[in-house]
């Protein structure tokens, strides 16, 4: 089973959320799932994950090495048991890069206490808090999306 979270340049939010449920789902003894990340841009391309992320995943634990930034294609989008977009924005340009893809989804949906469809700010225009702030939406939507990926994966069992 493969999850992938997106953003615009797969170097804040969507590794953020990568890491995030990579080390909850191996908290909670879930196995069977490959957790990516991606871009619909291509303006980060082969670039590390920004520093101010990375320094905030590590402030808190997680791990934040190894990442390169990469732009989503149809295949991937094909690919993936469910896709998870930080933004309206990104899901709209996630139906342009795999039009009739079924498995797009938005982070906020998968936290009860979100405003549906709100979605996650791009910390990267803002101050280092922001990085903070993103995360704590991550860690807010990662338990409702292993709930999902226990649905998807008890569909399948049965």
């Amino acid at each position: 089973m493969k999850v992938v979270f997106v953003c615009w340049g797969n170097i804040c939010r969507s590794p953020i959320a990568e890491r995030v449920a990579r080390r909850r789902a191996a908290e909670a003894g879930l196995t069977g799932v490959e957790f990516t990340s991606a871009a619909t841009s291509t303006e980060e391309l082969g670039h590390p994950m920004d520093r101010r992320a990375a320094a905030v995943l590590r402030d808190r634990g997680y791990d934040a090495d190894g990442h390169v930034a990469h732009q989503a294609d149809a295949a991937e989008v094909a690919g993936a048991d469910l896709v998870v977009a930080m933004e309206d924005l990104h899901v709209d340009r996630l139906r342009r890069i795999a039009p009739g893809a079924d498995n797009l989804a938005l982070l906020t949906d998968f936290d009860p206490a979100a405003t549906p469809g709100s979605g996650v700010p791009d910390p990267w225009y803002g101050t280092p808090e922001g990085f903070y702030d993103t995360l704590a939406a991550v860690e807010a939507a990662v338990p409702g999306v292993l709930d999902r990926v226990r649905e998807i994966q008890a569909s399948r069992a049965g």
